[in-house]
């Protein structure tokens, strides 16, 4: 059974760990201790229950390697370039960039991977208290390759990793509860026991009256089959308040995918921008426009810019002319994220979104 325990680990932590697990099982016991202290936190226990626009990501947490040159296979790829990654991570970090309040809820390995990408959460000022560490599965990795036009192809290293091992019981769920609105995606809902545990951080969620926000973000190679994705990605789709999809068109958005409960279904198109369906409205909002170098969490980007916008304003989807301005500024989130390399380190600031969007304005 892997042994697993909250930390929040920077280089210092990281050495008395590293001395914990070869020390007998009392200094281990006293390692532990001191390491989930509440003082360790990355946003103590008081600002957390102060904090009444908190936003907390649960799911997969990873590294990226993308090539450093496009439009080539993995195998002609001369070399790669790491950067951290995992959507509701991304999220979480694209929220808190632009200045709002997030936290992340997911599994690492114990490894320097594992380690580095805890570290870089604490910096970008995401609360990452929920995270845990798995001692007998690695850090998931992901080879991306990167087409001429900037679109995107997949290679996973996870057999299993350390972020399909999350179990209930180590849910924080007094996080939960804290939070205004609960993001996901589906890549936790593949494998045992990480499914469970989703459902379980759901059910908190909701009976806390948060915000479900749900990115079902397809990654078919993840999936036993193109069924089984199917079926696992519409089997939680009817409980959440938010849902953002890929591009349909408007008959199959309202015939299959608008449900009685959703408060607010979006359907990204890239560059062209997005639609956005109420039981009042829909309509159309127009994109902004880039030259992409790599689309990697452009969709992260948008979802964190909506987000912060409606943690900070939970009725926003009531009133269009809100709503449009809202997923306008997550147009501008997903268009500068397009213009970098990598994930999280293409995440934009508020004030760099709104640079963007006062120059696309005044063309």
């Amino acid at each position: 059974m892997a042994c697993c325990f909250p930390v929040i680990l920077d280089r210092s932590m990281r050495r008395s760990f590293k001395l914990a697990k070869s020390s007998s099982s009392d200094k281990l016991n006293k390692s532990k201790s001191s390491i989930c202290s509440p003082t360790s936190l990355s946003m103590k226990k008081k600002d957390v229950q102060e904090n009444n626009s908190l936003v907390v990501c649960f799911g997969e947490l990873l590294i990226d390697f993308v090539p450093t040159v496009s439009g080539v296979s993995l195998a002609e790829a001369p070399g790669f370039k790491k950067a951290p990654g995992g959507a509701p991570a991304n999220v979480a970090v694209g929220i808190a960039r632009l200045g709002g309040s997030s936290a992340f809820i997911g599994k690492v390995g114990a490894d320097e991977f594992g380690y580095m990408l805890a570290d870089i959460l604490k910096q970008n000022h995401v609360d990452n208290s929920g995270m845990r560490f798995d001692t007998h599965a690695r850090t998931a990795l992901a080879f991306v390759t990167l087409r001429a036009d900037g679109e995107r192809e997949f290679m996973f290293f996870r057999n299993p990793s350390a972020d399909m091992l999350l179990t209930e019981a180590e849910l924080d769920k007094d996080l939960i509860q804290k939070a205004r609105i609960f993001h996901y995606g589906s890549i936790s809902l593949i494998e045992e026991p990480c499914r469970s545990a989703h459902l379980a951080a759901m059910e908190i969620a909701k009976k806390a009256g948060c915000i479900l926000s749900y990115d079902p973000n397809l990654r078919l190679p993840l999936w036993p089959s193109a069924e089984a994705a199917r079926k696992g990605i519409l089997s939680i789709w009817d409980q959440a308040d938010i849902i953002k999809a890929n591009a349909y068109d408007d008959n199959v958005v309202m015939t299959k995918l608008f449900h009685p409960n959703v408060k607010l279904l979006l359907v990204t198109e890239g560059g062209d921008g997005c639609r956005y369906y109420t039981k009042d409205f829909h309509g159309r909002v127009n994109g902004i426009k880039v030259t992409p170098v790599d689309t990697t969490g452009a969709g992260d980007a948008f979802v964190g810019g909506l987000l912060n916008s409606m943690a900070l304003d939970p009725d926003i989807y009531m009133d269009e002319k809100k709503l449009r301005d809202a997923l306008h500024f997550a147009n501008g989130c997903g268009a500068i994220t397009v213009t970098e390399k990598g994930a999280i380190p293409a995440l934009p600031t508020k004030e760099a979104v709104l640079k963007i969007l006062d120059g696309a304005t005044a063309n």
